[in-house]
C-alpha cells in the first residue's frame, strides 16, 4: 500500500472540503477533519474498484424511476464512481449520507469526479446533492434517514456469497449510527449468515448532531458489544494509516469491523471553539470566517 499517496488523499479532502465551506458559508468540516485518512485509505488502495477511464460528469437528476410492466426506466445511481461491477471487485457502500461532501472530495482526488464537480453542490437538478442519495457520485443506495446501510450490504454480501463470489462488500459508517437498532439487527443477520467477505470501516469521531455521543447516549464499550454479536473487530487509530490498512487487511473468518478513532478537528485546529457541537461548521460573523480563510492559507502551504 502506498501510504504517502493515501496522506496526499486525506490531505486533499481536507482541503477541498475547507475551501467549500468557505465559498458557501457552510459544510460538514468536523467530518472531514475525522475520516479523511479512513476514505483516503480505502479510496487510495484498500478497495479493490475498477477503474474509470477518465473524471467522470455528475449527471442530472432525470426524476424518480418509472415503473413499467416489466422492469424499472431511467433507474440512475452513483455506483459507476466506483467503476464496472464484477465477481472481483469490491462493492462500496456509503452509510453516512450527511458525509457527501467528504466523499464527493474524495473522488476527486482519485480522479473519479471531474475537478470541478463541487460546482454543482447543491445546485437544483444536480445529482451532487447535500445530503447523498443513490443517484450521487459514489453512493450505491439510500441510506437514510440513517443506519440503513449494513442492512443493504449484507443483502448484497449474500447474494455474492451465494454466485461465490471473490470480491469483498464494504461500508463505510459513522459512530451515531451505533445509537440505532436497525445496525444491531442487520450486525445480528451477517453474523448468522456467516458473512466473511462483509467489511465496515467506522468513523468513531464520538459526536453527532446533538453533541458528544457520551452526553446523549453512549455506545461504549463499542469493540466488546460488536464482537458479542458475533463480529470481529479491530480497534486503530483512524489517523495512521499504517494501522488502517493492516486491519482492513485481516481476514477473520468472520464479518470485520475496523472501528477507527479519530479527531474531528484532525488538521485544522480552529474547530476546537466550536466544541462541544461540531456536526455543522456555518461561521457566525465575517470575523470568524476570516480566522478560517487564514487556517486554509495555512493548511495548503
Amino acid at each position: 500500500m502506498d501510504l504517502q499517496k493515501m496522506q496526499g488523499i486525506a490531505d486533499g479532502i481536507r482541503q477541498r472540503v475547507l475551501a467549500h465551506t468557505l465559498a458557501n458559508n457552510g459544510g460538514y468540516m468536523s467530518q472531514a477533519c475525522s475520516a479523511a485518512e479512513l476514505l483516503g485509505a480505502m479510496y487510495g488502495g484498500v478497495l479493490n474498484l475498477a477503474p474509470v477511464s477518465e473524471p467522470i460528469n455528475p449527471p442530472f437528476f432525470k426524476g424518480v424511476p418509472v415503473v413499467g410492466t416489466a422492469s424499472v426506466k431511467e433507474y440512475l445511481t452513483g455506483a459507476q464512481f466506483h467503476g464496472a461491477k464484477g465477481p472481483n471487485f469490491d462493492r462500496f457502500i456509503i452509510s453516512p449520507a450527511h458525509y457527501a461532501l467528504v466523499v464527493y472530495a474524495a473522488l476527486i482526488e482519485t480522479d473519479r469526479l471531474r475537478e470541478d464537480g463541487l460546482d454543482f453542490f447543491n445546485k437544483d437538478g444536480s445529482t451532487v446533492e447535500l445530503i447523498g442519495a443513490e443517484h450521487s457520485p459514489g453512493f450505491e443506495t439510500t441510506t437514510g434517514s440513517l443506519a440503513q446501510a449494513i442492512s443493504q450490504a449484507g443483502g448484497i454480501a449474500i447474494a455474492r456469497k451465494i454466485r461465490k463470489e471473490s470480491g469483498k462488500t464494504w461500508v463505510f459508517m459513522s459512530d451515531g449510527e451505533f445509537q440505532e437498532g436497525q445496525t444491531w439487527e442487520a450486525f445480528q443477520a451477517a453474523a448468522f449468515h456467516k458473512l466473511d467477505k462483509l467489511r465496515v470501516i467506522v468513523d468513531v469521531n464520538q459526536g453527532q448532531c446533538d453533541g458528544p455521543m457520551d452526553s446523549v447516549m453512549s455506545i461504549e464499550p463499542l469493540v466488546g458489544r460488536v464482537k458479542a454479536f458475533g463480529w470481529s473487530a479491530s480497534v486503530v487509530d483512524g489517523h495512521d494509516l499504517d494501522a488502517i490498512t493492516q486491519a482492513c487487511a485481516l481476514e477473520t473468518g468472520h464479518p470485520h469491523v475496523v472501528l477507527c478513532y479519530t479527531d474531528p478537528v484532525r488538521g485544522l485546529p480552529l474547530l476546537n471553539e466550536r466544541r462541544p457541537v461540531l456536526h455543522y461548521l456555518r461561521f457566525k460573523s465575517k470575523e470568524e470566517q476570516a480566522k478560517y480563510e487564514l487556517a486554509y492559507k495555512e493548511m495548503v502551504k
